[in-house]
């Protein structure tokens, strides 16, 4: 069974993504981008769900420093900003694709397929 690790600090969000996804995926939860590195950088999930908007150290920082020692771990950005300077910049920051919230079951599920086959 594949690793996802989700790194998100709103608790109804984790919530809804626990539900989309633990049926299929062990799922690892960090809260904030700290966590989320070291989570990442200790478990080598197969992927990472990453929020942009989080405490301590944001998405981008986080994504960032997990490219350091991680290149080759799909990382999927989540935001609710949808501009696209917003997603140039997750991007930019070591992110292989990024999803607008509220997200959409479906696309994420399709994206997952794409990334984990």
């Amino acid at each position: 069974m594949k690793t996802i690790l989700i790194v998100e600090d709103i608790e109804l969000n984790i919530e809804l993504l626990i539900q989309i996804l633990e049926d299929d995926y062990k799922l690892l939860i960090a809260k904030d981008g700290v966590q989320g590195v070291a989570m990442a950088q200790q478990n080598n999930p197969d992927l990472i769900l990453m929020d942009i908007s989080l405490p301590e150290i944001d998405g981008y920082e986080a994504t960032r420093t997990i490219r350091k020692t991680c290149q080759f771990i799909p990382i999927i950005g989540l935001s609710a900003h949808a501009m696209n300077s917003d997603i140039d910049k997750a991007l930019a920051a070591g992110c292989n694709d990024y999803l607008i919230k509220p997200v959409d079951e479906n696309l994420l599920m399709k994206k997952l397929k794409e990334y984990l086959g």
